[in-house]
């Protein structure tokens, strides 16, 4: 083994993670993609057990850019959840208003803005193929709403793939890392 210098590297502990559940975020980082027409959005969970959980994760894990990011689509076939995104930020603010259009398209007034985000559990497969689960983000919410939210069940996937399926694909082990899901 080659030697490694551990003197200040702190020792892993028991970690928790949040669960499915509506909770009282925070928006962290905006960007607008035009090119695809969507907003990428990151946030953080604002009070609570898990209070700044993404961004104490990604100062562990550098890499792990889309912890606590998703994408809200504005193409016209995904506008009625646009639009509930943007009432859940505009009644979580006060006199705030984002609409995307007429009042305010400006995606960086965003920054620092409250919501309710609901968060949902999934099954994927790993790089590897194992099978695994994350949460992902459902639906947003104004704040005061967020104890009234129905979490959805397990997002189960709806058939087994074996790691040899890769093949079929025209996956080998030397590519299997590129596998996008």
């Amino acid at each position: 083994m080659k030697k490694v210098d551990m003197t200040n590297v702190k020792e892993a502990g028991e970690s928790s993670r949040p669960r499915p559940g509506a909770y009282h975020c925070v928006i962290k980082m905006v960007e607008d993609v035009p090119e695809k027409e969507y907003l990428k959005v990151g946030y953080d969970i604002a009070e609570g057990e898990f209070k700044d959980y993404y961004t104490n994760l990604r100062k562990d894990h550098p890499d792990w850019a889309w912890s606590g990011v998703y994408v809200k689509s504005y193409k016209q076939t995904a506008l009625p959840m646009f639009k509930r995104f943007c009432a859940a930020v505009s009644k979580s603010n006060g006199n705030f208003v984002f609409d995307g259009g007429a009042v305010n398209a400006d995606e960086k007034s965003l920054i620092g803005k409250h919501l309710g985000i609901v968060l949902q559990e999934e099954e994927y497969y790993s790089n590897s193929g194992d099978k695994r689960t994350r949460l992902n983000v459902y639906s947003e919410c104004p704040v005061d709403k967020i104890q009234e939210q129905r979490v959805p069940k397990l997002k189960a996937l709806k058939e087994e793939v074996s790691s040899s399926d890769f093949v079929n694909y025209g996956m080998t082990a030397a590519n299997e890392a590129e596998v996008p899901w």
